[in-house]
């Protein structure tokens, strides 16, 4: 059948935007949650703008002729309901998008806490002339946990401004062009008293949960900074808090928190040696134009039958570096269904068929 493909749209508070090239080969239906399952029935692609929404589980009952799911954040820990891993749906993520402005805000993080910035503008607010001996960031060792994308371009910049970096993934590598050498982030615990910095970018998964236990942090060094721009429950937040209250770490800074937004009445809101962002690192001016911009990208490539970048391992619960190249070519085959090439006008045969 050749019709034209139906795209559904979860758009949210904020307006979807770059969706004039899409609109010009498919039927584009733009809903809030409550039209979800609305614009859901008949659709083939479904795009979350909304990333952070919860509202498709109760929705999948009208998912039923649904080929891809693209959603425009990174992290996919708040979509993977047992209903969407187990189908064949095709799922795809903003790979790629957030690499730089994450990779700085861990570069600023570590200038903050190096340079004593914090304390420093707490002097100005005082109009107090407090004079303070930073520390140089080049020739320190940062441990970066997360393999990723989003890992691999902050190891990238770190080196280039003199930090020493290894990391910390599932599988234990003696050599990498981007980390040197690659632990087991299994054996932080064991790993982490040889860094000045450890630096959280892991997706939230099964395996990665609470990845920094009271164990983990209780071995980093009394001089070393915690810096979390992965996910809030990577870290027993408890063990945190009475480690900086007792003033044996030397620092954190956190974007991501196992609540959010961070309740009032968290210590963390008023430990002086810790940085409370509201889950920003990823942003920045361009952001939603290159979310958009990568959606169109996609869409037209899976429109010819092309294969997608960025494509979810839903066992794993992220893009796995060594499928970035290699797996793309399973999004081909799943859209097909059975394995078969996937051609323009094939996105309404039924899943399997």
């Amino acid at each position: 059948m050749t019709g034209r493909p139906v795209v559904a749209v979860l758009e949210g508070a904020t307006p979807v935007r770059g969706l004039e090239r899409v609109a010009e080969v498919a039927e584009i239906r733009v809903a809030q949650a409550a039209g979800l399952p609305a614009a859901l029935d008949g659709a083939d692609v479904l795009y979350l703008w909304d990333y952070f929404s919860g509202a498709l589980p109760a929705a999948w009952h009208a998912a039923g002729s649904l080929r891809w799911l693209h959603v425009a954040a990174a992290g996919v820990d708040r979509l993977l309901f047992p209903g969407l891993v187990a189908s064949d749906v095709v799922v795809t993520n903003a790979h790629g998008i957030f690499d730089q402005p994450m990779a700085e805000y861990v570069l600023g993080a570590m200038l903050h806490a190096a340079k004593g910035f914090g304390p420093l503008r707490d002097s100005q607010r005082e109009a107090r002339w407090a004079w303070r001996e930073g520390r140089n960031i080049a020739g320190s060792r940062a441990l970066v946990v997360g393999t990723g994308s989003i890992g691999r371009h902050t190891a990238r910049l770190l080196r280039a401004v003199g930090v020493r970096v290894e990391g910390a993934g599932r599988v234990a590598l003696e050599h990498d062009d981007d980390f040197g050498r690659v632990h087991a982030s299994a054996e932080l615990a064991r790993v982490v008293p040889g860094f000045d910095w450890v630096v959280l970018v892991a997706p939230l998964t099964p395996a990665t949960e609470n990845m920094m236990g009271a164990e983990a942090i209780g071995a980093m060094r009394s001089s070393a900074v915690l810096i979390n721009v992965g996910r809030g429950r990577l870290v027993d937040e408890a063990a945190l808090i009475g480690r900086l209250r007792a003033g044996t770490l030397a620092g954190a800074v956190l974007d991501t928190f196992a609540v959010e937004p961070l309740p009032p009445e968290n210590p963390l809101w008023s430990l002086p040696t810790v940085l409370v962002t509201p889950h920003m690192a990823s942003n920045a001016d361009s952001w939603l134009d290159d979310l958009a911009a990568q959606f169109e990208r996609n869409f037209l490539l899976w429109v010819e039958g092309r294969p997608l970048p960025g494509v979810v391992d839903k066992a794993l619960g992220y893009v796995p570096s060594g499928r970035r190249r290699e797996g793309l070519a399973s999004a081909r085959e799943v859209l097909a269904g059975g394995g078969a090439r996937h051609t323009p006008g094939d996105w309404r045969r039924p899943r399997g068929g």
